[in-house]
């Protein structure tokens, strides 16, 4: 993941910083509080929230979130497309910066600014909203240097949050038709042996591979897999795809199941995608991940951790040694997993 300083995105020049938000959080926002951590002089994590009248109640705990990894400081900008000609608007959004330097202060982290921008686009005005003067025109967000980066590790940018969202959101008419296939391929409940965990991750593999090259998997495919990771050893050893060599036709794989499955065997889809996103520093699409992962099962363990991760900050470095766990169990199934990147000797 590209590092950047906060000299970067220095408060007297926002143009930067504004022109960077789309490729940091991988679509470009709109009607949206956004805040901007810094630490030790390096951009840390960036948090997005609707502006909505509900956002005074959730803004002491947005900003808990923000604090959880102690920043130096914080920016926030708020996108309104009337609210940065309007000056009732620009008054409402005065007085939320007030309310958040407080919430911060409390904290003990320096609220450096705050804008408000009509629209992230080459062309939107900005200006500042924080009792400081200052405005002008945002930078083609397209062309900054953070969505060159973006576009160098891999990330696609979308154009507005729902068409990331579209890439998890279920066809209700194929989960459905595959809930009959899911209810006879689904396991008895009783603790399987270990060669048929093992079949299970090698049938994954197969059908991984054959995505890959244009294979659409049938019905049965489908249903075999999704059935199959809700056994924790499969599941458990399918998460070291997302350090290996094959980790983008895992995630192809995750990310078709994440639309096809239905509940309750979706969430686990829904998860490996987040884990894989995540680990490769896709943060964006980690979240709506785990946003609809969480909305069918808020309990499940690893969507809370990894979204505690998310939400915190953590580094994706951090994330991919939880992949270790995957070729442990691969090697005590018998299973020949893809080697990890940049490692040339197979791992089992």
């Amino acid at each position: 993941m590209t590092t950047f300083k906060a000299s970067d995105f220095h408060p007297t020049n926002p143009a930067a910083l504004i022109a960077a938000l789309p490729a940091v959080l991988g679509f470009v926002p709109e009607h949206s509080l956004v805040l901007v951590t810094f630490e030790d002089d390096e951009l840390g994590c960036v948090m997005r929230v609707d502006l909505t009248g509900e956002l005074d109640d959730s803004l002491a705990h947005l900003v808990d979130v923000a604090a959880t990894n102690g920043p130096d400081a914080v920016v926030a900008v708020i996108v309104d497309e009337d609210g940065a000609a309007c000056r009732m608007c620009l008054d409402e959004h005065r007085l939320l910066a007030d309310v958040l330097a407080q919430y911060l202060d409390d904290r003990c982290v320096e609220l450096l600014a705050a804008y408000v921008v009509d629209r992230l686009a080459d062309g939107g005005q900005w200006h500042r909203v924080d009792g400081e003067p200052g405005a002008g025109a945002v930078e083609d967000p397209m062309s900054s240097p953070m969505a060159a980066a973006a576009v160098l590790e891999g990330r696609r940018l979308y154009a507005r949050r729902a068409e990331l969202q579209a890439v998890v959101a279920v066809d209700p008419v194929r989960a459905e038709g595959l809930r009959t296939t899911m209810l006879l391929a689904e396991h008895d409940g009783e603790l399987r042996p270990d060669v048929d965990a093992r079949r299970d991750v090698e049938h994954a593999l197969a059908v991984a591979r054959g995505l890959s090259e244009g294979m659409v998997p049938e019905d049965d495919d489908l249903a075999a897999v999704g059935c199959a990771i809700a056994d924790t050893r499969v599941r458990d050893t399918l998460y070291a795809l997302a350090v290996g060599r094959e980790a983008d036709r895992a995630e192809t794989l995750w990310a078709l199941l994440a639309r096809t499955l239905p509940d309750p065997w979706r969430v686990e889809a829904l998860v490996l995608l987040a884990f894989s996103a995540y680990a490769r520093g896709d943060g964006p699409l980690a979240g709506v991940s785990l946003e609809a992962a969480l909305r069918s099962d808020g309990g499940h363990r690893m969507a809370v951790m990894l979204d505690q991760a998310l939400q915190s900050g953590m580094r994706p470095d951090q994330i991919r040694e939880l992949a270790q766990t995957g070729y442990r169990l691969a090697k005590r199934l018998g299973v020949r997993l893809p080697p990890r990147q940049g490692v040339g000797k197979r791992a089992g």
